[in-house]
């Protein structure tokens, strides 16, 4: 009997120049692609394209993607000036998540955005962000480790009746935390699914239930998650693979 065929689930990367002693070249943290594979998908890595044919043809055999983490969205991109605690990610890497974002929306495939994905998703149907949370809402608990030695993690509390609610299977986590913006006000198209005990938003998902489309701060792909973070992945590509198997039928 044939084995049946695992999702396939896009995945976007880092963009990172050359310089005098290294070429252009991309990247990606190890731990998405585990992840994926460990939940029973297949990851596929979308390269920097920045054209929309070229990126919409990309998307076509794809069951879901996941929007990885990265640097900072550029404020100038949003109207807002320069900020010294930003550090924008390159801008092939902005201009081709761009779109790609729009198109992910408008297609409404299953989607899981992490770190900046979740800004990406937010500001892209008109939500709005923080720029450096330690001056915007300086009486927030750390978010990350001022010191870069490792880790840091905090509780987050998830939303009575969210998906991330009957996907981790409580109402209380601890998460690997590394930013330092976050959400400011959701856009229309999401609601808040997980809070910081401070108030930050630490996760949105869609308010259309037909969408799987979860957007989350912290970092499940990391070598420090656990197997509650396991089971967001697990959710993420089983609904990947059963839309797939519906449209097949469809078709």
């Amino acid at each position: 009997m044939a084995q049946p065929s695992r999702p396939l689930i896009g995945l976007n990367v880092d963009f990172i120049p050359g310089s005098k002693t290294s070429r252009p070249h991309l990247r990606l943290n190890q731990g998405y692609t585990d992840a994926v594979l460990t939940a029973g998908g297949l990851p596929v890595l979308m390269p920097i394209l920045g054209r929309d044919g070229d990126i919409r043809t990309f998307l076509e055999p794809l069951d879901g993607f996941i929007l990885t983490s990265g640097l900072d969205m550029d404020p100038r991109r949003q109207g807002l000036p320069r900020h010294h605690a930003v550090t924008p990610m390159n801008e092939r890497r902005e201009e081709h998540d761009r779109i790609l974002v729009r198109m992910l929306i408008d297609r409404q495939i299953p989607v899981l955005g992490i770190g900046v994905g979740m800004h990406q998703l937010n500001v892209a149907t008109g939500g709005t962000l923080f720029m450096h949370l330690p001056e915007d809402c300086p009486r927030t608990m750390p978010h990350c480790d001022p010191t870069s030695h490792g880790p840091h993690r905090h509780l987050v509390n998830l939303k009575a009746g969210s998906r991330l609610e009957e996907i981790y299977g409580g109402t209380e986590l601890l998460v690997n935390s590394n930013h330092h913006q976050a959400i400011k006000q959701t856009s229309d198209l999401f609601r808040v699914a997980a809070v910081a005990p401070d108030g930050v938003i630490e996760a949105m998902e869609a308010l259309d239930p037909n969408w799987f489309c979860i957007a989350i701060q912290w970092h499940p792909e990391a070598d420090q998650s656990s197997a509650l973070d396991a089971q967001l992945f697990e959710c993420f590509v089983q609904t990947c693979a059963r839309q797939s198997a519906g449209l097949a039928i469809a078709a």
